[in-house]
């Protein structure tokens, strides 16, 4: 036991517990040098009161028990309360991105970022919370209201038709066309800028082109609206209507070969032997039936369905709220 106890260093052990003997050994084990052991200050220990044990294991004062928690609410003073319904998924409309295609993100991947595209959406919902977008097509015939400091009234108002509409996001444009003394007058509009005060649809309508930038070599009458055109309204669900007129161009020159871009919305074309040997030089039959090509073209349809289900419930919302705000209106006039 003493040469145990040297071993280990307990020396406090060996001075106390031996010295109290007579034993020789003893003495000369106490007297002798022995390293001491390196004495921890934590002490563990093993036997716990119950008062202990039940400090630790009581409850927490932020902390309620399920069952106390159903108790509560299955008591009679929560009764007429409701509870509060799930939210469930909300799908668009079929064909929904056609009537808000800036909401798309651009389907050139190297183009795409999540992130922005994400804070993008919320500007543009914020922004129609403020104005009215309506539904248009390229071939509505629109009036749009920009601030100007330089127009009479700070105000400046454009009425014409709508040749082109693009981009992407923010960036989202459209191209209004009309005649004014004479000279065909294009303006484009950001759809999302903040000098943009109102936007009225006068006409909705579609034409059988995605754009309409042939009407610069068309006769004038084409592209000449009235400012002062009255609304014209269309029955409630009713689908948009297809105006199905084929315009004549002018003899050339022209600003681009329209030949070439087989295009429905113009009067068949007295073509020359130049003519064909230029268009059969461009064709690019292949296209067809490229379908890397076609999937390129386009956003992944999970990703459209996800875009479009969460741009239709905020619009949702913002329509909703905008409603209760005119009839407060109403009922305080």
């Amino acid at each position: 036991r003493i040469k145990m106890a040297a071993s280990l260093g307990f020396t406090n052990f060996v001075g106390n517990a031996l010295l109290r003997r007579t034993c020789s050994a003893c003495i000369f084990l106490a007297s002798s040098q022995v390293p001491v052991a390196y004495k921890s200050t934590h002490v563990i220990n093993y036997r716990r009161t119950q008062v202990e044990i039940s400090r630790a294991l009581r409850r927490k004062p932020n902390f309620l028990h399920y069952e106390l928690v159903d108790k509560h609410r299955s008591s009679p003073l929560q009764q007429g309360t409701q509870i509060a319904p799930l939210e469930t998924e909300t799908s668009a409309p079929r064909n929904y991105r056609f009537v808000l295609p800036e909401f798309m993100p651009n389907p050139d991947y190297k183009y795409r970022d999540r992130v922005i595209e994400k804070l993008e959406r919320q500007d543009m919902l914020r922004r129609r919370a403020v104005i009215d977008i309506p539904e248009f097509y390229v071939g509505s015939i629109m009036a749009v209201s920009v601030s100007d400091p330089h127009a009479p009234g700070k105000q400046n108002r454009f009425v014409g038709i709508c040749i082109s509409r693009g981009d992407y996001g923010l960036r989202a444009y459209f191209v209004l066309r009309n005649v004014v003394d004479g000279l065909g007058v294009e303006v484009m509009y950001r759809m999302y800028s903040p000098t943009v005060l109102s936007i009225e649809v006068l006409k909705l309508e579609k034409r059988l082109d995605d754009e309409l930038y042939y009407l610069r070599n068309c006769p004038l009458e084409f592209s000449t609206f009235d400012f002062n055109m009255e609304p014209v309204s269309l029955p409630p669900n009713s689908p948009v209507p297809v105006n199905p007129i084929k315009v004549k161009l002018n003899p050339k020159p022209w600003e681009y070969r329209w030949e070439r871009f087989n295009l429905r919305g113009i009067e068949p074309i007295n073509l020359t032997l130049k003519m064909i040997k230029g268009i059969e030089k461009t064709k690019t039959p292949w296209e067809a039936d490229d379908i890397m090509l076609k999937y390129r073209e386009k956003v992944n349809e999970d990703d459209e369905d996800s875009i479009m289900a969460e741009v239709y419930k905020e619009k949702q919302k913002i329509d909703s709220q905008k409603k209760i705000t005119r009839v407060t209106l109403k009922r305080k006039k």
